[in-house]
Order: C-alpha cells, then sequence, then structure tokens
C-alpha cells in the first residue's frame, strides 16, 4: 500500500512538469509527510477546456453515492487489478483519472516480530513522481462539496519487493495524457498499471520520526543507518 509520502517540489517547477497555468494553481507548501485524510494537490483534466488543472482534495475516496464521508477512511489506496470492478472506484476508473505530484514515498519493511524499518523510495533522476489515482466529488446533506482522491497500488517491483509486496501505479511523463484522458470513458490501457521499472528507482532507510504524522521536516528524508540489519546489500 501507499500510507505516507513526500511532495518537496516547489510550485513552479510542478507547473512546469505537469503543463499547469502557475497563475490558477491553489497555493500550496512542501509536504514530507503527507498523511491520509489530509489536503494534498491532484492533477486532472477539465473536460469543458481540455486544460490540466490541480486542485487541492482529501487524501481517501468517498464515491459520489457515499452515505457517510467516513468510506473515506478506508479508500486510500485502490487495487490496479481490482479497481475496475469495485463499485467504490470503477466509475472513476473510466471517468475521473488523475495525477498525484510527489517526489518520494515511505514504505514500512516488517524486519521481525516487533520490529518495522521505514524506507523513503524514490526514483533515481530525483525527478517528480506522478502517483495514478482517481477522484471524486461528493456533496453531504447541506450540500457542501468535497472533492477526494485515492492512489492506484500495483504489484512491486522485483527491488522493491523485498520491502513490501506492493508499490503505487507511477505514471511516466510520456503517459501523462493517456493516463489523463477519459474522453472514451474506458478503463485504462493494462500497459499503464504495470510496476514501475525497479532499475529506474531507488529505496533508503529512513527515521522512523515518519510514523508520526506530526512530523513534517525535510530531515525525514535523510539516510538513517537501519537499527539492526538491511534488505539490500
Amino acid at each position: 500500500m501507499c500510507g505516507r509520502y513526500a511532495r518537496k517540489s516547489a510550485q513552479e517547477l510542478l507547473a512546469e512538469w505537469f503543463d499547469l497555468d502557475l497563475h490558477l494553481m491553489p497555493w500550496f507548501t512542501a509536504s514530507y509527510n503527507a498523511a491520509p485524510q489530509s489536503f494534498q494537490p491532484v492533477v486532472w483534466l477539465d473536460p469543458k477546456s481540455s486544460q490540466r488543472r490541480i486542485s487541492l482534495m482529501r487524501w481517501g475516496l468517498v464515491p459520489s453515492w457515499a452515505k457517510e464521508e467516513r468510506i473515506g477512511l478506508s479508500t486510500i489506496n485502490a487495487r490496479a487489478e481490482e479497481a475496475a470492478t469495485k463499485p467504490t472506484f470503477r466509475e472513476a476508473l473510466k471517468m475521473r483519472r488523475c495525477l498525484i505530484p510527489a517526489d518520494a514515498y515511505y514504505e514500512w519493511a516488517q524486519l521481525g516480530a516487533k520490529k518495522k524499518q521505514p524506507y523513503a523510495i524514490a526514483l533515481i533522476s530525483g525527478e517528480p513522481i506522478a502517483f495514478a489515482g482517481l477522484w471524486e466529488s461528493w456533496r453531504d446533506t447541506s450540500d457542501n462539496t468535497l472533492e477526494t482522491f485515492t492512489i492506484l497500488t500495483t504489484t512491486a517491483n522485483e527491488r522493491l519487493a523485498k520491502i513490501y509486496d506492493r508499490m503505487p501505479v507511477i505514471v511516466a511523463p510520456k503517459n501523462y495524457e493517456r493516463w489523463l484522458n477519459t474522453d472514451s470513458k474506458s478503463t485504462p490501457s493494462p500497459d499503464l498499471l504495470q510496476p514501475y521499472p525497479a532499475e529506474e528507482m531507488e529505496a533508503w532507510t529512513v527515521s522512523d520520526q515518519v510514523g508520526n504524522v506530526r512530523n513534517n521536516d525535510p530531515e525525514l528524508l535523510a539516510q538513517q543507518e537501519p537499527d539492526q540489519g538491511t534488505l539490500f546489500s
């Protein structure tokens, strides 16, 4: 699963990277410990203008038909191989796909019965990451609108499987348009949902301070010596 991630890239870089109008972007700052139920920037394609937009949405998808927003507590991730058949995700997969900007994500490796080691995972190139996501718009009984998102996951590649058996679906820049374009209102091509190439990714141990959502500073991404052992030679 993907339950925490970091986004340090400035708005100017994200505007250039995702081909966005900087002047139309909402204000947001870096987040080194983005957690479920927090509001994060999400890139989507406006069907009226065919232009890319970025909006702040809450992490944890609430489908439009949900009676209560608390369903979002259990929908931070959607398994890519199941999303097309799950009522919670299937319409969004056809019609409301998005990209979630990040620079790294965190995963915890089980080292023993009571010991977990957190890792930061990023692209070796240092370039921004775009998670494949789905988004929804929900209204409560007072007609207030809430926009939410989920991150799709897939089987981990051979390198990251040493840490955990799942990983976020990462969309390469050349495929941004294909992922965002939902004109055909059909499920995306399977090649867009494959594990990202292992040789293009790196992982390093970080402090267990990342486990506390109140911690949010650049030091969370700093490499730390593991308490015991390592999964990589």
